[in-house]
C-alpha cells in the first residue's frame, strides 16, 4: 500500500469519528440532555469505575488536564460530579459522581446507546467484528 492510500484512511477515520460524535451531540441537544457527550463520557466512566484521581481520568479519556479540568468544573457546576482533595496527595483531587450525577448516567444510558446504534445501522455483526479487528490492530501498532 503507497502512503497516499495510508493517508486517505486516516482521513476517512478521523472524519467519521467526528461525523458521529457531531452527530451525538446533535441528539444530546436535540433531546434535552443538558450535556455535551465530552461531558456523557466523564460521567459514564465515573459511573463504570468508581471514584479515581482527576489526573488518572485524564489519562484514561486521552484528554489532556485542562480540557479534563474545565469538563470536570461544568459537571461540578451541574451538581452532577464532586472533587475531593486526594486523602494521600493533597495536591490531587479525587472526581466522584454524586447521587444526582448517577441518577443521570442511569436515566441516559438507554438514550445514548440508541444513538450510538444509529451509526451501525445496515452494517451486519460480520461488519462489526471487521471494523473491531482493524481498529484494535491499528490502536495496538501505535501502542
Amino acid at each position: 500500500m503507497n502512503e497516499s492510500r495510508y493517508s486517505s484512511y486516516s482521513f476517512l477515520l478521523d472524519r467519521t469519528a467526528r461525523r458521529v460524535k457531531q452527530y451525538a451531540q446533535q441528539q444530546f441537544t436535540a433531546q434535552g440532555f443538558n450535556i455535551t457527550v465530552d461531558q456523557w463520557i466523564v460521567l459514564k466512566h465515573l459511573d463504570e469505575y468508581g471514584e479515581m484521581k482527576q489526573n488518572a481520568l485524564a489519562e484514561l479519556l486521552f484528554k489532556d488536564n485542562p480540557t479534563l479540568t474545565r469538563i470536570i468544573d461544568l459537571l461540578c457546576d451541574k451538581k452532577l460530579t464532586v472533587r475531593n482533595v486526594h486523602p494521600e496527595d493533597r495536591r490531587s483531587f479525587n472526581v466522584s459522581l454524586t447521587k444526582e450525577g448517577a441518577k443521570k448516567v442511569q436515566q441516559l444510558t438507554p438514550k445514548v446507546q440508541a444513538i450510538r446504534l444509529k451509526a451501525w445501522e445496515g452494517l451486519t455483526e460480520r461488519d462489526f467484528n471487521q471494523f473491531k479487528k482493524v481498529l484494535d490492530t491499528i490502536y495496538e501498532n501505535l501502542a
